[in-house]
């Protein structure tokens, strides 16, 4: 459906897009992930067509995003951010100037605003003025635009945002029920839900992509998700005798707990192992009984800041770099007085 080959962008000396490739399918919810200044909102401008690339190429069913750029925009229904409304029309007037410049047939008109604004709830506000909206029913109408016309991919950035809880939970519906007929890209901060709507993430840091793949799949790859923590009861050594020897078993630590004569106990294993069955039979025949044992889940919150790690330490190290230069600074401007002060003492 969609297809992104090396696709760049310059800003003078900043990359804000670093060769990025992927591909998009028909018929999935794709989540895009990225912390803030990563290269989201610019990478979605150029699949839209909103910005021009430095290089590399976007084609959407077919058509070149830049060579083709009427036929292209024609499968591509999108909601900014800040949704493009005009504050003095009502809704309907909104929608029917909308549907005017998505060029849709008169004899359909009527009838596919009609569906929209009833399919996002805002058929009750038709004749209310946009400026006289809450945040949330702005954010309402944005997302009927986007749909009016019912292109085959719909691109949503942050869509929930000014939404109460029962707005988010229909909006996720609403979005879940578009894969029926669309192609849906969503960007969102809120990472609870990119795991509670997507099908698919696609996770970039510094313009590149860093990871890609079903949010279960993406957890399975994460540090500490083949983790397996228990509370045994018996001797210690024997516990850590035992589960060494199950097939599988990478690393076993034992540390105390709580109860009389029980330990935690925390088993890593391989990639794709589930050692839980075996792991209660060996317990079962130390005589070591198991009081309680939990698989580790790794949240998708742990393998966005996993993957984007060297944000972090790209911008500790910069941090020290402006420390370490402001205290080279310091010691030059005090080296300065010095002199200052001992030409000063020459003088007198």
């Amino acid at each position: 459906m969609i297809e992104v080959n090396n696709l760049v962008k310059r800003y003078g000396d900043h990359t804000a897009v670093d060769h990025l490739s992927f591909k998009i399918e028909k018929g999935k919810i794709y989540g895009f992930l990225g912390p803030n200044g990563a290269g989201k909102s610019t990478t979605m401008n150029m699949i839209t067509g909103y910005i021009a690339s430095t290089e590399g190429t976007v084609t959407i069913d077919g058509h070149d995003i830049l060579d083709e750029p009427e036929q292209a925009k024609k499968c591509i229904g999108y909601l900014p951010e800040m949704p493009p409304l005009y504050f003095d029309m009502t809704v309907l007037e909104y929608m029917n100037f909308v549907a005017d410049l998505k060029k849709i047939p008169k004899d359909k008109k009527k009838s596919m605003i009609a569906e929209v604004m009833e399919m996002v709830k805002i058929t009750d506000m038709k004749n209310r003025l946009i400026k006289n909206l809450s945040k949330g029913y702005r954010q309402r109408v944005g997302l009927a635009q986007a749909i009016l016309g019912y292109p085959e991919v719909i691109i949503l950035d942050e869509p929930t945002v000014g939404l109460d809880p029962k707005q988010i939970i229909e909006i996720r519906d609403l979005i879940k029920s578009l894969k029926e007929k669309h192609t849906v890209i969503l960007s969102s901060h809120i990472l609870s839900e990119v795991s509670a709507v997507c099908d698919y993430v696609l996770i970039i840091s510094h313009g590149k992509l860093v990871a890609s793949d079903t949010p279960e799949n993406l957890g399975k790859l994460a540090e500490g998700s083949n983790t397996l923590n228990l509370t045994v009861k018996g001797e210690k050594d024997k516990i850590r005798t035992a589960l060494g020897q199950i097939g599988g078993v990478k690393n076993v630590t034992v540390a105390d707990a709580k109860e009389e004569h029980a330990w935690n106990v925390t088993v890593s294993t391989n990639e794709d192992s589930d050692v839980r069955e075996e792991v209660f039979f060996k317990m079962a025949d130390a005589k070591c009984p198991i009081l309680e044992m939990q698989s580790k889940k790794v949240s998708l919150e742990e393998i966005f800041l996993e993957l984007t790690e060297d944000d972090k330490k790209s911008k500790t190290s910069d941090k020290k770099m402006e420390v370490n230069s402001a205290g080279e600074a310091e010691k030059i401007l005090e080296a300065q007085n010095g002199e200052t002060d001992k030409k000063e003492g020459e003088d007198k």
